[in-house]
């Protein structure tokens, strides 16, 4: 498996001891980039584990929302992205203004938005959720109060056939979970009868129907782990497949196929990190990320209120 370069691991490790700072590497980078991390994970997951550090700076190698979301749980600490650039097609395809004017027709619904947006949309909402609490939140509002979910549209429909209750959907998805083929999972299915489908709720429900345990990026890792099968197809970005394998090495991970058959479903974003930006992030402090304070202040109303349903309580600055 790839093993970052020493010398590039040890320059990473001494400007970390420098700068106080910690590196978070989403499962979805590059192994290289997962090799140098303080922590691996899921994106709420680590700006949490982020916030209860003394470190000064965080070096979060993973896209935009996902810092800026950092940023918010940790106000006081510097938060650098290694690449400015690195976006996400559900904020791409959830505009903050378009948001607002359709929210407004709807002013009744309480607004519970998926993590993976940006702050402004956060900003805009009542609720925010992950993949593994979306349903827990959904439950905890009231059965009489009409709800809109954004922005993934697939994520908001396996909630709405979870919970029966029926969520008004903006129409965002992730570009990398709607390209997998039902008809490839179909086949692989075949040759492989002993393997276990684990799917990511943004996928497709075509490809859904098909999944032994769907869940987060970090509930497929467990599931798998924990789980006697052998062999497992894996519907998500195929930088799990990493861990996966660090985490049970004597099982096999079969990623599922695109609609072109290529068994290499990456995220452009998150592959715009680089290990080389990493480093340069940490010497530089930048490209940081600077969040207006009103902004910042409602945009993380909604995460406390997921907070307070999830976990029963508000948690103070560093909890």
């Amino acid at each position: 498996m790839p093993v970052v370069d020493d010398e590039v691991a040890e320059e990473i490790a001494a400007l970390k001891r420098e700068r106080r700072a910690v590196v978070l590497a989403h499962y979805y980078q590059d192994p290289e980039i997962q090799d140098v991390a303080d922590f691996v994970g899921d994106s709420l997951q680590l700006s949490r584990q982020a916030a209860k550090t003394d470190a000064l700076v965080i070096c979060f190698a993973g896209v935009k929302f996902m810092a800026e979301t950092a940023k918010m749980l940790s106000p006081d600490k510097k938060v650098v992205l290694p690449d400015l650039q690195a976006g996400c097609s559900l904020v791409d395809g959830c505009p903050p203004e378009a948001f607002r004017k359709w929210r407004e027709k709807y002013a009744d619904h309480v607004v519970v938005t998926y993590v993976n947006s940006s702050a402004e949309v956060k900003a805009l909402s009542d609720y925010c959720c992950t993949s593994s609490n979306a349903e827990q939140v959904i439950r905890a509002i009231p059965e009489g109060k009409p709800i809109i979910f954004a922005p993934d549209r697939n994520l908001g429909a396996y909630l709405e056939k979870k919970t029966g209750r029926k969520l008004r959907l903006w129409q965002g998805t992730c570009m990398v979970h709607e390209t997998f083929s039902e008809r490839h999972l179909i086949s692989l299915k075949h040759d492989h009868p002993q393997a276990l489908v684990l799917a990511h709720p943004e996928c497709e429900e075509a490809l859904l129907r098909h999944a032994d345990y769907i869940g987060s990026t970090a509930g497929i890792l467990e599931f798998a782990k924990k789980s006697d099968r052998r062999e497992f197809l894996i519907a998500t970005e195929a930088g799990i497949l990493y861990p996966m394998r660090l985490a049970a090495p004597g099982k096999t991970f079969i990623p599922v196929p695109t609609t072109t058959g290529c068994a290499c479903n990456e995220c452009p974003h998150m592959k715009k990190n680089t290990i080389e930006k990493v480093l340069a992030a940490l010497r530089d402090l930048r490209p940081e990320i600077d969040l207006d304070p009103d902004l910042l202040r409602r945009a993380r109303k909604p995460i406390d209120a997921m907070f307070e349903v999830c976990d029963g309580k508000v948690p103070h600055r560093g909890d």
